[in-house]
C-alpha cells in the first residue's frame, strides 16, 4: 500500500489541479485518475467544480480508485468518451479523472420554465441509453441546475423536476434504476457569470456524471489479486 503523507498529499492536488486547469496535453485522463486516487480527490473535485458543477464533479472524483484498477477504468472511459462525442449533437463530452460528464444546454432538453423534454432532446437521451446500456459497469448521477433569476426555492424544484425527467427517461430507454442517481442543485453551482444573459445560459444546464460502479471495481480488484 502506497503511503502518503499529508505534505505529498498537497502536492499531488496542486499537480494535478494544475492540469485539469490548463488542460495539459502531455498527461493522460487515465494518468490523472491515478493521481486523484491516491488522496486528494475532494480537492481536485472541488477545483473541477469550477467549470462543471461540484456535484457531477464530486461524483466523478468520490469514485476514483487510483492505480492499476484506475488506469483500466480510465482506458474503458476514454473509448466510451469517444463513442458520446460521435454520437451526441449539441452536448459537451468531458474525460474527467475517471470518469465521463456530459453537460447538457438545458434549453435543448426542455422548453422555458417547463421539465418536459424536447423530442430532439428524446434523441440524445435514447443514444445516451444505448451506450450505457451496453455494459452495466457504471453509475450516472443526473444533475440540474438553473440560473439565479426568480425565486431560489422554485429554481431548486424546478431543477430537480428537471433531473427527474432526464432520468426517468434513461430509465424508460432500459437503464437500470438501481445505476441512476438525481440531484438538483437550483442556482447554487454556477459555472458562469449570472450578471450576463451568455453566463445565465451557461448555467441553465443539465449535468449527467458517468463514473465506475461499485460492482465493477470489485470485479477489476480481485482480478489484480
Amino acid at each position: 500500500m502506497i503511503r502518503i503523507t499529508k505534505h505529498s498529499a498537497v502536492i499531488l492536488v496542486i499537480l494535478a489541479s494544475t492540469l485539469i486547469i490548463s488542460g495539459c496535453s502531455n498527461w493522460s485522463n487515465t494518468a490523472r485518475g491515478a493521481v486523484i486516487g491516491t488522496g486528494g480527490g475532494a480537492a481536485v473535485g472541488a477545483v473541477v467544480g469550477k467549470t462543471l458543477g461540484n456535484t457531477a464533479a464530486g461524483a466523478i472524483a468520490g469514485a476514483a480508485v487510483g492505480g492499476t484498477v484506475g488506469a483500466i477504468i480510465g482506458r474503458n472511459m476514454d473509448r466510451k468518451a469517444e463513442e458520446l462525442e460521435r454520437e451526441l449533437d449539441g452536448v459537451t463530452v468531458q474525460r474527467v479523472e475517471e470518469g465521463i460528464a456530459l453537460s447538457f444546454d438545458s434549453g435543448l432538453l426542455f422548453g422555458f420554465d417547463s421539465s418536459e423534454l424536447r423530442q430532439a432532446s428524446r434523441e440524445n437521451l435514447r443514444k445516451l441509453a444505448r451506450i450505457m446500456g451496453e455494459d452495466d459497469d457504471t453509475n450516472l448521477m443526473i444533475v440540474g441546475h438553473t440560473d439565479s433569476t426568480g425565486d431560489e426555492n422554485y429554481n431548486q424544484r424546478l431543477s430537480e423536476r428537471r433531473a427527474q425527467s432526464a432520468a426517468s427517461y434513461l430509465i424508460e430507454q432500459g437503464i437500470a434504476s438501481s445505476r441512476v442517481q438525481i440531484e438538483g442543485r437550483g442556482e447554487t453551482e454556477p459555472i458562469a457569470d449570472n450578471e450576463t444573459e451568455a453566463g445565465r445560459q451557461e448555467n441553465r444546464r443539465v449535468e449527467v456524471a458517468i463514473f465506475a460502479s461499485d460492482e465493477y471495481i470489485a470485479r477489476l480488484e480481485r482480478a489484480q489479486q
